[in-house]
Formats: C-alpha cells, structure tokens, sequence
C-alpha cells in the first residue's frame, strides 16, 4: 500500500508578525481558569459503567465508543459530538483492517485499541470527579462540552485536539513504531484520509444547519473553520509521530518528561485558545445567538450523526 502523508505548517501561509501574535496569545491562553471546566457533580452510573471496563479489541473499542455515544445523545449531552466523529472513524479503522488495507493489521489493532483507551480514561476520569487524573485539553473539551456554552463545532474541535495533539504521540509511545517503521508510517497516515473525509462532512454539515440564521455563512464558515484548524488534524498526526520517533531512537530517558510537558502545554494551549475569545469572536457571538434562538441542536447533533453515517 503506497499512503503519502503530508502536514501543514502550523503556521504556514501566515507572516511572521501574525504567527508571533497567535503564538504569544496561545501560550497566554495557557493559564486556563479550569474552574470554568468542573466535572459534574454527581456522576452518572450509566456514563460510569460504560467506561469503567478497558477496551480489549477494535471491536470492543468501536461498540464501547457507540454505546457511550448513544447514552451521552439520550441525555443532550453534548460530548456526544465528538464522538460523532470518532466512534464513526473507528469502526472505519476496523474495516480497513477486515479489509486487508494496512500493511501492519496487528499493530493497527494494537493502535486502535490504546487510543481508544487513552479517551476512555480521561472520560472516567472526568465523570467521576478525579480531576487531577483529567489532561489538560480534555478538562477543557468535556468542561465546555458538559456546560453546554459553546458552539457545536468548538465542542467538535475540543475533542479533536485533545485527542490528536495529546493523545496519540502517548499511543505510538505505548504501542511502538519499531519494526518496520516505514509501513507503520504509512499505516498511521492511512488514518488521514479516513479522519479527514469524515471532518469534511462534519463541517458541511454543520454549516448546513447554520446557514438559515447567518446569510454570509459560506464565507464566515469557511473563516471559522480555518482558524479553528490551525492547529490541524494532518500536522498534529505529524506531529505525533515526529514525537514518538524521538522518543524510540534515543535513550536519554528524562527525554520523556520534557516531552510530555511539550505535547500536554501545547493541546492544553491550544484548547483555550479554540475556547477563547480569538477564535474570530463576532461570528462565534452571531453564530452563538442563532444556537440558541434558532437552531434545534439536539436534533441538528442527530442530523448530524447521520450525515456521516453515509460518509463513504
């Protein structure tokens, strides 16, 4: 299997002076005020059990990741939204794999299933109130998602960066990129492709339901969606093998601290900076607004699910 895999620039495209600007305001958006992201105050025993087991197999993950989806929908609550997407690119991953279409199939189960792990556990965590167990970058994803304030496509890229930009470099560290590096390579970057039809119809979707309260959505969307990428999909794939590369071909082992401070400050930076007010703060205001006289979110979250459901 021949896979290309190429990753932006987190910067790229921009002048120097702007890249410094956003530079400085995410390491500003650094000091978070996490008391803004409490978990709930009574845990769910259902939310509870549905996580409180590790995944086992692909197949576990992907039914493990549905369930949860469909009792977080039952109950509006809206950290169902980036499991939209993710539940949906597992059980894509294990067809891949049933499929024949990775070069590694044990490794890519073996993939599968830690990074599943790594959302299970920081879900747990959350719910049941063990905040200090909680990254930084998913206290603020299932925080806002839980408070319900955001937007829908914030809630979606919360999510997407706590598990990209932190999660996945602990995933190749615990699962290993040695032997045969480079089909291992090319397996992680099938995955792009995968993830990144999957955001393509999250967003054409999303902009469809806002499109009746905002007139210039095409435009304003498309701006939004840009600045919410900056810190990208492609590139933190990228960047998590780049991490685990250094990690498995050097054996300076307080290496490893060093690293995980880099990978938890950045998402965790990342996060609040997506969170907070640059993220072109008049549209989120306008589109805000019609969220919340306007637009049916619980069934636009519904919609929204089938969407990608008939994603190829």
């Amino acid at each position: 299997m021949s896979v290309s895999c190429t990753a932006r620039r987190p910067f790229g495209g921009l002048t120097e002076h702007t890249a410094i600007a956003r530079l400085r305001r995410l390491l500003g958006a650094i000091r978070y005020d996490y008391a803004r992201c409490e978990s709930p105050g009574t845990p769910d025993d259902e939310l509870v059990s549905a996580v409180a087991s590790p995944y086992r197999s692909v197949e576990d993950a992907f039914e493990g990741l549905r369930d949860l989806e469909a009792l977080l929908v039952a109950r509006g609550d809206r950290r169902s939204v980036f499991l939209t997407v993710y539940s949906r690119m597992t059980r894509r991953i294990r067809a891949g794999i049933d499929r024949g279409d990775f070069e590694n199939p044990t490794w890519m189960r073996a993939y599968t299933v830690a990074f599943a792990n790594y959302y299970r556990r920081a879900f747990l965590a959350f719910e049941t109130g063990d905040l200090d167990a909680v990254p930084g970058p998913w206290r603020i994803a299932f925080g806002t998602a839980y408070r319900g304030d955001a937007l829908v496509i914030q809630d979606a890229f919360l999510g997407i960066n706590a598990h990209i930009n932190y999660d996945l470099a602990l995933t190749l560290r615990d699962v290993g990129i040695d032997p045969n590096r480079p089909t291992k390579y090319a397996d992680h970057c099938a995955v792009d492709g995968i993830l990144a039809r999957l955001v393509d119809a999250q967003q054409s979707a999303l902009a469809a339901m806002y499109a009746p309260g905002i007139e210039d959505i095409d435009t304003g969307f498309g701006r939004l969606d840009e600045r919410l990428s900056l810190f990208g999909l492609t590139a933190g794939r990228a960047h998590a093998w780049r991490v685990a590369v250094v990690l498995s071909t050097t054996e300076w082992s307080p290496l490893w601290p060093v690293a995980h401070w880099i990978l938890r400050t950045t998402a965790t930076g990342w996060a609040a900076f997506l969170r907070g007010p640059g993220t072109d703060s008049e549209l989120v205001a306008r589109l805000g607004r019609f969220e919340r006289e306007g637009m049916d979110v619980t069934g636009s979250i519904e919609t929204l699910r089938t969407r990608l459901d008939s994603v190829d």
